[in-house]
């Protein structure tokens, strides 16, 4: 069961970090603006899908190995949920709407989530390391 919890939480760390670092950088360099931004909202609720199924679940087997890289993700798994609720639609109006300096707040917001997950996930492997 150690192998796995290694091996979710690496899955999630190098998931988030190629998605937030990676994937939107690529679009936006091989795809026009219009098409990338849209590429780029459709895939959100994927990718908030996927880290929240993956911290979930690797909380769970880390409850009976680690406490606190149990709680370390068990944080990652509640926080996705407003984050892809809440915030990402404010995001998308603000967007739509033309709020720029909200659309910035919020989006600036959103990034340091992403940045405090890819952390976690990062010393939940040392954790177990």
């Amino acid at each position: 069961m150690e192998f796995i919890s290694i091996l979710l939480t690496a899955f999630l760390f190098g998931g988030m970090l190629l998605f937030s670092v990676g994937f939107g950088t690529l679009a936006f360099k091989f795809l026009e603006i219009a098409i990338a931004r849209q590429f780029i909202r459709n895939t959100f609720p994927f990718f908030y899908f996927y880290v929240f199924s993956i911290s979930a679940v690797s909380s769970v087997i880390l409850y009976f190995q680690n406490f606190d890289a149990f709680v370390l993700m068990v944080i990652i798994a509640i926080t996705t949920i407003p984050t892809a609720f809440f915030l990402m639609p404010a995001i998308n109006f603000s967007s739509d709407h033309k709020l720029k300096r909200r659309f910035v707040l919020l989006h600036g917001f959103s990034v340091l989530i992403t940045l405090a997950h890819i952390i976690l996930s990062a010393s939940v492997l040392h954790l177990l390391s």
